[in-house]
């Protein structure tokens, strides 16, 4: 793969890039308008939506950072995303280039302080994965095989600015009006601060390993404090396959289930023991074993989840409760879902949408046991996604909809969804986090 020499790291020399990339999807749009002269509607928004997905990630890959996790972020929300933007933006995950083993030396030695050849007995300066925010480098001490995650250069710094170039792109893409929006957009960007800090990322690491250590079939590196910092990260490596690989060629139902069971009770737990969950659950997050084990790595993003949103989040999400129009009602109020300044058209229709969206996105949790490999399930899904993204009457609506908290517990659960439909795991035990 090729490898990148120079990350652009001035507000100017990334918003340069951008420009760039716009540019290509004017391009792209002329091409499309032409398109329509000799081709189907279809074939021409395909084309345009394969065109944009390419030179939008091409953009991205080389900025790393904030703008390729705003990418990462949206490759998990299948049923509103093209298929284009989805397959293309999803190589964010665990496949973007990497820095080149010049640059990777000059980092460490910024971050660190010394060459590794100064910390480990040996290093491999050709990383073996490199995502959004870091690579992974193979390392050896003292006997011990590691991983070496180092932080790219400049992304804590950008953030920011970022974020303030992609907004207008996430604001028309989901339908997010100037006032009110702010919130949101600072609960990313502390998010993806906390994401930056690799210190922080250790503690939680440690943190989470220990209280879901007793978890079957779940297994953790351990991390080294002394041979880390605030932009690198020493810990075990592990060896397994992604999840995305490992689907790609199992057929042992038993193993699938085995490890869907695994990943259910691991989040689970942190959401109703510990109130606090690894918010990051895509592919790239996660190893399975040569022997069947779920290996949780990336601690980096952690969402605290406070108990004035924890409680309505979850009894909203109660079969009874939304039985009980009035009670469903207040607690959409609760939730910022409904607001005090809605007119009588609004609170009837975000009523009526978040009705029918909780009562198909809930029913794992009406059930003792799920099947997650029903492909009824997840097609209703992208159906309802499909519905709304087409609805004129909701382009004309305010979209600023519900509690900040929303955003990561959302992206939570669609993202667990998904791993777990990717595994096609059958008899899931739903409250088997009561027991452990």
């Amino acid at each position: 793969m090729k490898t990148i020499d120079k990350i652009p790291t001035s507000k100017i020399q990334r918003a340069s890039k951008l420009v760039t990339t716009g540019a290509k999807i004017g391009v792209n749009y002329l091409k499309y308008y032409g398109d329509k002269l000799s081709k189907t509607e279809l074939e021409a928004k395909d084309r345009l939506n394969n065109n944009n997905a390419t030179d939008i990630y091409d953009g991205l890959k080389q900025l790393k950072g904030s703008a390729l996790k705003v990418a990462q972020m949206l490759s998990m929300e299948k049923s509103i995303m093209p298929q284009a933007y989805v397959e293309k933006f999803s190589l964010a995950q665990f496949s973007v280039p990497p820095l080149s083993p010049p640059l990777v030396l000059k980092t460490f030695k910024k971050y660190f302080g010394k060459l590794p050849s100064e910390i480990y007995d040996t290093f491999n300066a050709t990383s073996v994965n490199a995502a959004s925010i870091g690579q992974v480098h193979l390392a050896e001490k003292d006997g011990k095989k590691l991983a070496v995650k180092i932080q790219y250069p400049g992304v804590a710094e950008s953030i920011a600015s970022d974020l303030a170039m992609v907004k207008p792109i996430a604001m028309s893409m989901f339908n997010i009006k100037g006032k009110g929006s702010d919130k949101y957009f600072k609960e990313v960007e502390n998010k993806l601060r906390e994401e930056t800090d690799y210190i922080l990322e250790v503690k939680q690491s440690k943190e989470i390993s220990k209280a879901c250590k007793h978890i079957p079939n779940l297994k953790f590196p351990e991390y080294y404090e002394d041979l880390s910092s605030e932009r690198i990260i020493t810990m075990d490596y592990m060896d397994g396959e992604h999840i995305s690989e490992f689907v790609a060629h199992n057929e042992d139902q038993d193993m699938s289930n085995k490890i869907g069971q695994a990943l259910w009770d691991f989040y689970m737990f942190q959401i109703h023991n510990l109130k606090k969950v690894h918010a990051d659950p895509h592919p790239g997050n996660f190893l399975i074993s040569k022997t069947g084990e779920l290996i949780a790595l990336d601690f980096g993003c952690m969402k605290i989840i406070p108990d004035e949103f924890y409680t309505p989040y979850f009894d909203l999400a109660k079969e009874e409760h939304m039985a009980d129009p009035a009670y469903f009602k207040n607690k959409l109020y609760e939730l910022e879902i409904l607001r005090e300044d809605d007119n009588a058209e609004e609170v009837k229709f975000f009523t009526a949408m978040f009705h029918e969206m909780l009562s198909l996105f809930t029913q794992p949790l009406h059930s003792e046991v799920f099947d997650f490999s029903d492909p009824s399930f997840f097609g209703k899904i992208a159906a309802l996604g499909e519905k709304y993204s087409k609805n004129s009457e909701l382009r004309k609506m305010n979209a600023n909809r519900g509690s900040q908290h929303f955003i990561y517990m959302n992206r939570t659960f669609f993202g667990l969804y998904n791993l777990m439909f990717d595994l096609k795991a059958k008899g899931i035990k739903i409250n088997n986090f009561h027991t452990l």
